[in-house]
C-alpha cells in the first residue's frame, strides 16, 4: 500500500534536503528557504536566533498561510512568545521543529490541501 501523500500538480514539493540545501520541485536552493505551495523563495536567516517578525514579513504578506512550519536546523528551538503572538495576530499558527520533521510535515499538510508554508533553515544550522 502506497502511503505517499498525493500532492496536486503544480505545487512546490520538497524532493530532498541535506547539508547541500533543499531540492524543491527539481531546483536546488543552497541556503534557507521560505516555501509556499505556489513558490519557493531564498530566505536570509541562517540560525533560529535570526528568525524574527521582520524576517517572516513575506509569510504574513503572502496572505494564504494558516500554518507556518519552522525548520530550526538539526534541533528544534522554542519560538519567542512575541514572534508567536505577532503571527497569531496575522492568523498564522507557527510550529517549530527540526528541519527534517518540518519537511515531512509540510509534505503531509500540502497533500491534505492545508494552507501551509515552511520557513526552513539548513540542517547545518545550530
Amino acid at each position: 500500500m502506497d502511503v505517499t501523500p498525493i500532492v496536486p500538480a503544480g505545487k512546490q514539493v520538497i524532493d530532498r534536503y541535506g547539508t547541500d540545501g533543499f531540492w524543491v520541485s527539481g531546483v536546488l536552493f543552497a541556503g534557507s528557504i521560505l516555501l509556499f505551495p505556489d513558490e519557493t523563495r531564498d530566505w536570509a536567516p541562517t540560525t533560529p536566533a535570526e528568525v524574527t517578525t521582520d524576517s517572516l514579513a513575506g509569510v504574513i504578506a503572502h496572505g494564504e498561510v494558516e500554518i507556518l512550519l519552522l525548520g530550526c536546523g538539526r534541533r528544534m528551538t522554542l519560538v519567542p512568545s512575541a514572534l508567536r503572538a505577532a503571527l497569531r495576530q496575522a492568523g498564522i499558527v507557527i510550529d517549530a521543529m527540526d528541519t527534517g520533521a518540518a519537511c515531512r510535515t509540510y509534505s503531509v499538510l500540502l497533500g491534505e490541501g492545508r494552507r501551509v508554508a515552511a520557513a526552513l533553515l539548513p540542517v547545518t544550522a545550530t
